[in-house]
């Protein structure tokens, strides 16, 4: 489950905070996606680095020309890889609405023996999980994902997949609470054993 309220580590930032750029940050969110997430609201705690977080993590978003349905679905593996709920329960109705059916969400865990997946996709996965679990990349993974994505689409799923692992444990290592309005979405699910 995510966390409450009660169990964080750090106090959320209101939308009347001081700081110009939090301020502006916080606008443009609202702006684009209508609410601030709980995670920008710890994170404002240090504005420098919120800035430079947004200045990274929305171009990965928006600007990359790789799928954004399998990106979604690599941010989804990391977040079932690390148990990050949160992140599952954020990004689980962006992938739905790029595209990924809930029946290969509820496939993911066992992407490996899955018809479900296409060999692309598997060749993404594969590196997601050496990533999330390793920290690197064996050279058969890399030459599976050669065959399947160009050099630019390589760097935008290795960062994706990067980024969001270390988004992960920022969110679990400050116990980020889940807003409210994503409680009715499917928790991460456990990885079968």
């Amino acid at each position: 489950m995510g966390n409450d309220e009660d169990s964080m580590r750090l106090p959320l930032v209101d939308d009347d905070v001081g700081d110009s750029a939090v301020r502006a940050v916080f606008e443009r969110t609202i702006d684009g996606s209508g609410a601030v997430p709980n995670l920008y609201r710890q994170l404002a705690h240090a504005p420098e680095l919120l800035e430079a977080w947004i200045a990274f993590a929305w171009p990965l978003r928006h600007a990359a020309v790789a799928d954004r349905g399998l990106r979604e679905l690599l941010i989804l593996r990391v977040a079932q890889l690390q148990g990050a709920d949160y992140e599952w329960r954020h990004h689980w109705q962006m992938a739905i609405d790029c595209g990924v059916g809930p029946e290969t969400l509820d496939a993911l865990a066992r992407w490996q023996q899955h018809p479900e997946f296409s060999p692309s996709e598997k060749a993404a996965l594969r590196m997601a999980d050496e990533l999330t679990v390793d920290g690197g990349l064996s050279d058969a993974t890399w030459s599976e994902l050669c065959k399947h994505f160009d050099e630019r689409s390589r760097v935008e799923l290795v960062l994706t997949t990067s980024f969001y692992a270390c988004v992960s444990r920022v969110l679990k290592g400050l116990l980020t609470p889940l807003e409210s309005e994503y409680r009715d979405l499917p928790p991460v699910p456990e990885l079968p054993h």
